[in-house]
């Protein structure tokens, strides 16, 4: 098979150094073809994943595809980390209106982009196990609706008033404490809820034995019975990709592994912290996640 006879897919991937040699072009195949939307951060498409089906393959938060699946949304999951993180660094408080620590947050409110985003579902699980917090305690005041349209939010989810903003609210006094993601200002005022948060995502990891994934790679279930080549081809390309990035890196931890055993614990830990926040209705078995071919990638 040449590139002309190549099998197209319209794929939405983001800019990481594991993805960096496949969406440049370096890494290449005579058989798959993949085509990049213009989408400069993936998560804003998330809803198009998963309502419109846009994409062939998709980078898709974890926890958004654990729900698609609940509500029958036609994917099957890749094991491929393309972004893994510890989420310890993430939720923040304002330290000219008192200390706030992890064991502080039963009854707060407790700003977030939308409830079911995946490092806030993390940090709740996070702090439910293992710091007695009580998830249905708290206020919690959302930004968005769930990628997945069938969701609907629990009772102690409220909106923000239109036009407000999560860190200029929490600098307000108007919330408690708010988890930025990425989008974390350089203000003196603002402080992690956990001292240490670096100390404290080792001890997470310690204990769980586990790392915090953010986003895998989903495919629509179209390819696998009629092209399982072009399915093992797109593994075969994203691991070539982080290969290609050195990763991971010696001496640090793998924020990008690959294979159905490398994620079975993280998968296993996600799925019970989704299921006990009430957001996907039964826990499924990792091998679920998976169909008969995915499931023998390593």
């Amino acid at each position: 098979m040449n590139e002309s006879e190549a099998v197209r897919l319209r794929m939405l991937l983001g800019d990481y150094a594991v993805t960096a040699a496949l969406k440049k072009g370096e890494i290449r195949s005579p058989m798959v073809a993949l085509d990049y939307p213009d989408v400069k951060a993936p998560a804003t498409a998330f809803k198009r994943v998963v309502r419109d089906f846009e994409f062939d393959c998709a980078e898709l938060a974890i926890v958004t595809f654990l729900m698609a699946k609940a509500h029958g949304k036609p994917f099957v999951l890749l094991p491929t980390v393309v972004m893994g993180r510890f989420q310890h660094p993430y939720l923040v408080y304002n330290a000219e209106r008192g200390v706030i620590g992890p064991r502080d947050l039963n009854g707060k409110r407790i700003g977030i982009r939308s409830y079911s985003v995946t490092t806030v579902t993390w940090l709740r699980g996070i702090l439910a196990n293992g710091f007695g917090f009580d998830v249905d305690s708290v206020k919690w005041v959302t930004f968005e609706e769930a990628h997945v349209a069938e969701f609907r939010d629990p009772p102690t989810v409220q909106r923000a008033p239109e036009g407000k903003d999560l860190v200029n609210m929490l600098l307000a006094g108007e919330i408690d404490a708010a988890v930025v993601g990425d989008r974390l200002p350089n203000d003196p005022r603002l402080k992690t809820v956990f001292p240490d948060p670096e100390a404290a995502a080792r001890e997470w990891r310690e204990k769980n034995n586990a790392l915090q994934i953010n986003h895998m790679v989903v495919r629509r279930d179209t390819y696998p019975k009629t092209h399982p080549d072009v399915v093992r081809e797109i593994y075969r390309m994203l691991k070539d990709s982080k290969h290609a990035a050195g990763l991971p890196k010696a001496g640090e931890v793998d924020t990008n592994p690959f294979g159905v055993e490398a994620n079975r614990r993280n998968l296993e830990i996600v799925i019970d912290y989704v299921h006990q926040q009430r957001l996907i209705p039964r826990r499924y078995a990792v091998d679920e996640l998976f169909d008969d071919l995915t499931r023998t990638f390593n």
